[in-house]
């Protein structure tokens, strides 16, 4: 385990990794919401003609709706969608999510976050997600956690991800530098944001693509996970400060 953080110091010529924050991804880290969403999205995007697989949800996880929408369509019709298409295919996709979803949150996923409170951590979300109805339950499945001043969503960005933007803004919110920090996520874009923008990641396969997928994303910054259970054996050793 500590081989990993090790390889995280070595590879951003940092000299101790001693988290003070931790940064939580939303959809398929805290809530169980992935496999609505996707299915919300195929619909969607299918009414559009444009050809979307429950794969294509997860391996495009973390982008703003209007990313999603547009990279689609700059992929299938040569153009980016207007505003009014935007508006009215992201409505629609909430809408059907909002028709099968039921509030769950992902297993020992509140267990860690009370530990990482226990310890003192600062504890923020960084979500692309602009979807009131999920943003509105944080308070009633993680209470007193995420208050709006921890929290960067896509109203917070230009920039969604997988650019290191949202990532940036919540260090600078924290104050705290990037090897005080770690991130927690369950997608590909995801990581890949966290990793540029210099944190240590725990990838938690929590959805339906391969292991290497994430893998291929965290470079030497991070660790993947299967579950929550591995997540909490694992910070038993990175909570204790690590110097090279």
């Amino acid at each position: 385990m500590e081989k990993k953080i090790i390889e995280y110091l070595n590879s951003k010529n940092y000299y101790d990794f001693t988290p003070k924050a931790a940064f939580f991804d939303m959809d398929g880290i805290l809530f169980d919401s992935m496999p609505y969403h996707a299915k919300a999205w195929v619909k969607v995007m299918n009414e559009e003609n444009i050809p979307f697989s429950l794969e294509d949800a997860y391996i495009n996880e973390g982008r703003t709706g209007a990313d999603t929408i547009n990279y689609f369509f700059n992929y299938y019709k040569g153009r980016v969608a207007t505003d009014e298409e935007i508006k009215s295919i992201y409505a629609r996709k909430v809408e059907y999510f909002a028709q099968n979803y039921k509030v769950k949150r992902i297993l020992n996923a509140n267990r860690f976050v009370k530990r990482l409170q226990h310890d003192g951590l600062q504890i923020f979300l960084v979500t692309g997600s602009a979807q009131g109805s999920l943003l509105d339950v944080l308070n009633e499945f993680y209470p007193k956690v995420f208050d709006r001043e921890h929290m960067i969503t896509a109203y917070d960005v230009k920039n969604g991800k997988p650019n290191p933007e949202p990532y940036l803004k919540a260090l600078e919110k924290s104050g705290c530098k990037p090897n005080e920090v770690f991130a927690v996520e369950n997608a590909p874009l995801g990581v890949r944001s966290a990793v540029s923008a210099g944190l240590f990641t725990l990838a938690v396969n929590t959805g339906i693509l391969n292991d290497s997928v994430l893998v291929d994303e965290l470079k030497n910054s991070g660790v993947l996970m299967n579950s929550f259970a591995d997540v909490l054996k694992f910070y038993n050793y990175f909570s204790r400060p690590t110097i090279l």
